[in-house]
């Protein structure tokens, strides 16, 4: 992730309620939000945030543009990621979820080949509390801080954030990776981004019961990543087999004895796992006068 306050950002949608919404609360936490793009629609002000038909005529007005946050109806999603792919963008959010599975294979192989990273579908996106916000964190849950957080869900996010941010714990970089069954960018992606991250001292990783990223996030860290993890695993008093509705992926059809095999394969290399999020700050207070001492 290469992001700062002064970086340019688009926000596409078309120029309802929902999309204006979200631009409007980007750039009041300080995301420098250039444009937002509409098809059919250019020339037109939102706000004080100019309106564009597309991508292209954007950066011809403003100039390299760093990251857009989509919040597009679903089976418009693809089109507008490539768009703005063509047009030079490396990062990009997408808010919206339920976009089509092969839409995202077509998407995610694109943006391979460009280097792009892909946050979303379905997610609240990445949040740098008091420096910018892509996409729906709410900010009033966060402060400034050392603890990074990755998380399969949106709600979890704000909670975790919320539980550190009332110990006293601020955060680095916060991100949301979303909930439809394919998304952009992994664990592995960011744990890797957060290692490298100098404002990050500690990483809490939030997962779900379904598939198998946490044992591979596990199996990384302990291999790759220097600074210390915490996890938690959201879905351990779910009913087995059983879908839970916007949550599905996260915790749907939950098999007898999985939730014990991820517990297990973090703590088979000493990583803590939370047993709720309210443990989490107390977690994050050992490991930290652990690594100072």
């Amino acid at each position: 992730m290469n992001l700062t306050r002064n970086s340019k950002v688009i926000v596409q949608g078309v120029t309802e309620k929902i999309s204006t919404q979200i631009a409007l609360m980007m750039k009041s936490s300080g995301t420098n939000v250039v444009a937002i793009i509409s098809p059919g629609e250019g020339g037109k002000e939102w706000d004080g945030i100019p309106v564009f038909s597309l991508v292209e005529q954007a950066v011809a007005k403003v100039g390299m543009i760093d990251a857009s946050v989509i919040v597009m109806p679903a089976y418009q999603v693809l089109d507008a990621a490539l768009e703005a792919i063509a047009s030079g963008l490396k990062q990009i959010v997408i808010v919206t979820e339920g976009v089509p599975p092969l839409d995202m294979v077509k998407l995610l192989r694109k943006a391979e080949a460009t280097e792009t990273l892909i946050v979303g579908p379905s997610c609240a996106g990445i949040i740098v509390p008091d420096q910018f916000l892509l996409g729906t964190h709410s900010p009033q849950f966060y402060t400034p801080g050392k603890i990074g957080i990755l998380s399969r869900s949106n709600t979890l996010t704000y909670e975790v954030a919320w539980e550190l941010t009332k110990s006293k714990f601020g955060q680095s970089i916060c991100v949301s990776l979303g909930c439809d069954p394919i998304v952009g960018s992994s664990f592995l992606q960011w744990l890797q981004i957060l290692d490298e991250d100098e404002r990050t001292e500690l990483i809490v990783l939030v997962g779900g019961v379904s598939g198998v990223s946490e044992e591979v996030a596990a199996s990384y860290i302990s291999e790759t990543i220097d600074k210390p993890v915490i996890a938690y695993i959201a879905g351990t008093y779910a009913p087995l087999n059983q879908n839970h509705s916007h949550g599905s992926y996260l915790i749907s059809a939950r098999v007898a004895g999985e939730i014990e095999s991820k517990i297990a394969a973090f703590e088979a290399v000493k990583i803590p796992v939370a047993k709720c999020p309210s443990d989490i700050p107390s977690l994050v207070g050992n490991l930290l006068e652990k690594k100072c001492s």
